[in-house]
């Protein structure tokens, strides 16, 4: 699902600011090298995702497959807390996201910062008429990110290769299993769930970034 442009009554266009930042980074390994890589190959990113500050990468969007992407992303490679923040952007944009400025990337930083655990994202809108909307696409994405939190790495390689579409069958000989096994790593990593989570977080987003409209 593409979201469509859209702007607030002054005429200023929206968009999704994505702020990220590793949680218990002194203690753990540096994950941002190995989150810029994976978030690189996204489709729909209007300036790619980069290292800000410390542990902290930021990106920038107006596609809200793009945010669910990424957040299922980060969720995935685990420890980082996410801030979506949804306004807008001073333009003509610049080329790099260290450069950009604006109400979305505020918005996404004051989401990163009201965390609390075990709360993973937070979504926060420039405008307080969007509020509850925000808080709608908020709590799809919360459930989005505790399903895919649960999966174990035995469910993502199942999952990977059904969804580069290989069947079955065909998943379970390239792992040397039985069909069964694939179909019971696939219900135990919610599959058909998270696909359906996506869906719905996706639709909430894009009526998010219209501003309410359906």
């Amino acid at each position: 699902m593409k979201a469509e442009s859209s702007s607030d009554s002054a005429g200023r266009r929206w968009w999704f600011a994505i702020t990220a930042d590793q949680r218990r980074s002194q203690q753990n390994t540096d994950r941002v090298p190995a989150a810029l890589t994976t978030l690189s190959g996204l489709d729909g990113l209007a300036l790619g995702f980069e290292r800000t500050a410390g542990d902290e990468l930021q990106g920038l969007t107006d596609q809200a497959s793009a945010v669910v992407a990424a957040v299922s992303a980060l969720t995935r490679l685990g420890e980082f807390r996410i801030g979506v923040g949804v306004g807008t952007v001073e333009e003509p944009l610049p080329g790099s996201t260290r450069e950009a400025r604006g109400a979305a990337y505020v918005a996404a930083r004051l989401a990163v910062d009201q965390h609390s655990q075990p709360v993973r994202i937070r979504v926060s809108a420039e405008a307080s008429e969007a509020e509850t909307l925000a808080r709608h696409a908020e709590t799809a994405l919360l459930a989005l990110v505790s399903c895919l939190a649960r999966r174990s790495p035995e469910g993502w390689q199942v999952v990977d290769l059904v969804e580069q579409g290989l069947s079955g069958a065909a998943a379970a000989s390239r792992l040397g299993i039985t069909p069964s096994a694939v179909s019971q790593r696939l219900r135990a990593a919610e599959h058909q769930l998270v696909n359906r989570l996506a869906d719905l977080c996706e639709h909430l987003l894009g009526q998010l970034h219209a501003g309410g409209t359906s």
